[in-house]
């Protein structure tokens, strides 16, 4: 009998985890990796949203996104700068920077790193 009572209070332990698993990974699903259903990552808009405006680009491959609200992030680090248009491919890791003035790779290097992402290489992009 004692047994008995070991195993369910063994099995009733694991049924509770399995039960909070399930709940968090619905929870990713539904909202992305890095951001909760009460703390959604807002879109910010580039102050210049005419594409044509911007005649430098670059492609940037970054690792580490892995969600819509990952992309959202690495976009508003660009697009809250005056002068940038960033559009992200979750999909290809890589981000379509446009930029009104030439802008050196440390500097895109450093606002990625800000963005809280990890910059693998930079492209000159010569289909803008």
């Amino acid at each position: 009998m004692p047994s008995t009572v070991s195993t369910v209070i063994v099995c009733l332990i694991i049924i509770v985890i399995a039960f909070f698993s399930i709940i968090s990974y619905i929870k990713k699903l539904s909202n992305g990796c890095c951001a909760s259903s009460v703390d959604k990552v807002e879109r910010i808009k580039p102050m210049n949203r005419r594409k044509g405006s911007y005649p430098y680009s670059k492609i940037v491959e970054i690792g580490g996104m892995s969600c819509k609200n990952c992309a959202i992030k690495v976009e508003n680090a660009f697009n809250s700068l005056d002068g940038y248009y960033a559009k992200v491919d979750i999909k290809g890791n890589k981000v379509l920077i446009l930029m009104m003035r030439p802008t050196d790779d440390d500097t895109i290097r450093e606002i990625v790193k800000k963005s809280g992402y990890k910059l693998t290489a930079i492209h000159d992009n010569t289909n803008a």
